[in-house]
């Protein structure tokens, strides 16, 4: 049992919430290849909410420019990486359990309300971003939770199937474990 995880299952201090926001910040304009808005003085909720309309300006803008966009979800798919394996050695996960606790805490963060099972099936009810996100640019924006669950898992891949703002009644994805079919952990 990973008792770091458990606890921040439980509770997770704003402070904590704010930092992990302004790192995602951080490495989405690292990846748009911009300079992040400042969210200092602003309160979590308005920092999200700054954050969502940040990424979506940013993916429509890419938009313009379609032979972009591949090198673009590299970029958010790297970086995004990279923090979901910080967090993977910083949290101790080793884990299948550890990997799906773990998300669900990264997803609760983002008022993302999901649930993955032990076969890696992953459902999103409610997304805070399908508020601010077309289809387009919700697959662009994909790329950091591909990214970020790898890191996570080790290596893990997920592979979305359906979307919320492609007018479903929730998001579906499968996440692989390193070794299933192409797949962490």
């Amino acid at each position: 049992m990973n008792l770091l995880l458990h606890l921040a299952q439980l509770y997770l201090p704003s402070f904590i919430r704010k930092k992990k926001l302004k790192e995602l910040f951080e490495l989405t304009a690292e990846a748009f290849q911009s300079e992040p808005p400042s969210i200092r003085g602003l309160k979590f909720e308005e920092s999200l909410i700054r954050y969502a309309r940040f990424s979506a300006e940013k993916a429509e803008e890419a938009l313009k420019q379609p032979e972009g966009i591949i090198p673009l979800k590299a970029r958010l798919y790297q970086n995004a990486f990279r923090m979901g394996e910080t967090l993977r050695k910083s949290l101790g996960i080793r884990t299948r359990s550890d990997v799906i606790l773990a998300s669900g805490i990264l997803y609760r963060i983002l008022k993302i309300e999901c649930t993955v099972d032990l076969s890696g099936e992953v459902t999103i009810k409610r997304c805070f971003f399908s508020r601010y996100y077309t289809p387009q640019v919700c697959e662009i924006l994909s790329s950091l939770d591909e990214g970020v669950l790898a890191g996570l898992s080790g290596g893990g891949k997920l592979i979305f199937r359906d979307r919320i703002t492609e007018g479903k009644p929730c998001c579906r994805a499968t996440l692989a474990m390193r070794g299933e079919s192409g797949g962490g952990v």
